[in-house]
């Protein structure tokens, strides 16, 4: 059973469906926040902080929270001159006025520090609300939280503000939940039960500040499911059904990884029920449970009996960044892809149609941090004046596949990932009312958003131009540079290097095979064979294959290098 209220690392989650405050006491005698009131009190105790002293002088009383939420109902129901007639004790409301306000803004401060989240069990004829009314109780339910907190500030001022902001006080994110028994055989009993997501709600912007900010590693193969022995509190788990390019995953996240599985809802389409009802998943990935065994961590397994692949990532502050939960799913996905023969591609690609009428579907290849999305916004940023229409197909992984001797890219995320430092200041401000930001304050700081539709990214898209992004040789004379031989160009796509731009833990200039470490290069045998069929079918068809460079690594050229690149582009495309 999902409590009414729980709260751990930097969230809370609130289940509306067991309680719903509709009045200022029904919120103050709420358990959630007599819990968030003590967390700060605590709070406040372990930093030593001056505040607290003064506020245990004033008050003369041992259990401070207590007093204040006593204080706090009176407050919000009468005038403090009736209350301090009635009763002498809360002098000190007005008495030292000035601490009581200190605290208050404190508290309503850490309050708003919280991500904040909000559960509606759908199947259930409980107490609170049900889902037709999610939206409508988000937005009452920060209305409260700043009535709550006004009335309180303003009875003890005396005054009403003369300015008022209207910030977002209530939930920064909702979830719908089913109850869903899936289909699984008995090897996965220990998922049965788990609460499937049937809607999100997200307020944006949604600002997110996990404990890490890179990645490091690549995801190492076991030959036992992780699954197996495993014990893990189904009330603390939820399970987000995404559409992985053409694949069905089944992601089941831990609480307190909640705003890793919401970000899932601005990069991976939501499955409808139909879609996964009676259904075996291609994918399973588990984010963040709790297991004492060290080989177990970041992990992946093909279970070959159910062709199922599984993937585990440990319950540890060092996997607390949403590239863990993201590259792992897509690394299950390459997998399966590659053995369905199909080549997974690291990289972006883009439909361009030119104001002249030529159009040309671009893919852009190349390991994290060499350009793939500041080329996309390069090609934005000069739309107006060279393109009639640009679609996204995908921002970060693809997918080739030969039809009728021809190779078509397909996308496996409908959403961009998108790293903020190299691209333009105003950049984030444009998407900034869908948005989900993840440390804005630091390097590597990202940006997840929609970029394209599910139906679009399926489609498949047969690759008209595919060019490897290399941000690391400054060339003053080419920009775009084609290859002749099918072998040189082999070679520059398989050897992947970069110069690495602190995306991950790497330095330098380094190499990934194929410029892509999620499924290519745990499968490198079968790999090459794929990739030597793909750029026979590209010479084959006279599809150009070239190197373009981004010079995102080299300092100075961060915004330069991919508009010099774009503008090529163009060009290219206008002559064909």
């Amino acid at each position: 059973m999902i409590k009414e209220y729980s709260q751990n690392r930097s969230n809370v989650i609130v289940n509306f469906s067991l309680a719903y405050c509709k009045t200022p006491i029904e919120l103050l005698d709420s358990i959630g926040f007599n819990e968030v009131l003590k967390k700060y009190l605590f709070l406040l105790k372990k930093r030593d902080a001056l505040l607290l002293e003064k506020l245990e002088l004033i008050s003369n009383e041992k259990d401070l929270s207590i007093l204040l939420i006593k204080s706090f109902k009176l407050l919000v129901e009468k005038d403090i001159n009736v209350i301090l007639k009635d009763d002498s004790n809360y002098l000190f409301l007005v008495s030292s006025k000035d601490i009581i306000i200190e605290f208050i803004e404190g508290l309503y401060n850490y309050w708003r520090t919280l991500e904040r989240y909000s559960l509606i069990l759908s199947t259930k004829k409980l107490d609170g609300l049900q889902s037709d009314d999610m939206i409508e109780a988000n937005t009452n339910f920060s209305i409260l939280v700043l009535k709550v907190y006004r009335l309180i500030e303003e009875n003890i001022l005396g005054y009403h503000h003369n300015v008022y902001r209207q910030l977002n006080a209530g939930i920064n994110a909702s979830l719908i939940l089913n109850e869903y028994s899936n289909t699984l055989t008995k090897e996965y009993e220990v998922l049965k039960g788990i609460h499937f997501i049937k809607t999100v709600v997200i307020t944006a912007p949604f600002i997110m500040y996990p404990k890490r900010n890179t990645r490091s590693g690549i995801f190492k193969e076991t030959f036992n499911n992780p699954l197996k022995a495993l014990k893990i509190n189904k009330s603390h788990l939820f399970c987000y059904p995404a559409k992985v390019g053409e694949s069905l995953a089944f992601v089941y996240f831990h609480r307190d990884f909640m705003n890793h599985g919401v970000a899932l809802a601005n990069l991976f389409e939501l499955a409808k029920y139909d879609e996964y009802k009676n259904t075996s998943p291609d994918l399973i990935l588990l984010f963040g449970v709790k297991t004492n065994k060290t080989e177990q961590d970041n992990c992946f397994y093909h279970d070959k009996v159910n062709d199922i692949y599984v993937g585990l990532v440990n319950n540890s502050e060092d996997n607390d960044y949403f590239g863990y939960m993201k590259k792992m799913l897509l690394t299950i996905h390459n997998v399966k892809m590659i053995e369905k023969s199909y080549l997974p591609v690291h990289g972006a690609m883009v439909n361009i149609v030119m104001k002249n009428g030529k159009s040309s579907n671009v893919v852009i290849i190349g390991d994290s941090g060499t350009g793939k999305s500041e080329s996309l916004e390069a090609f934005r940023s000069l739309s107006a004046e060279h393109l009639k229409e640009m679609k996204i197909i995908f921002d970060d992984m693809g997918t080739f596949k030969i039809i009728n001797n021809k190779v078509y890219g397909y996308g496996t995320e409908t959403g961009a990932f998108v790293r903020l430092d190299d691209l333009d200041s105003g950049y984030a401000f444009n998407e900034l009312d869908r948005a989900i930001f993840m440390n804005p304050n630091k390097i590597n700081s990202r940006l997840m958003f929609p970029v394209s539709t599910y139906e679009s990214i399926i489609k498949g898209h047969k690759v008209d131009l595919l060019l490897y992004a290399n941000n690391y040789e400054d060339n003053k004379e080419t920009v775009i540079k084609m290859f002749d031989n099918i072998n040189e160009a082999k070679e520059v796509f398989i050897r992947g290097t970069r110069r690495a731009k602190g995306t991950t833990s790497e330095t330098g200039l380094v190499n990934s095979y194929f410029a892509n470490p999620f499924g290519p290069v745990q499968r490198i045998e079968a790999t090459n064979i794929i990739i030597d069929n793909v750029f026979k079918t590209l010479y084959n068809n006279k599809i150009e294959v070239g190197e373009v460079y981004t010079k995102l690594g080299i300092k100075g050229c961060e915004q330069l290098g991919p508009k010099k690149a774009a503008k090529k582009l163009f060009e290219l495309i206008k002559t064909k």
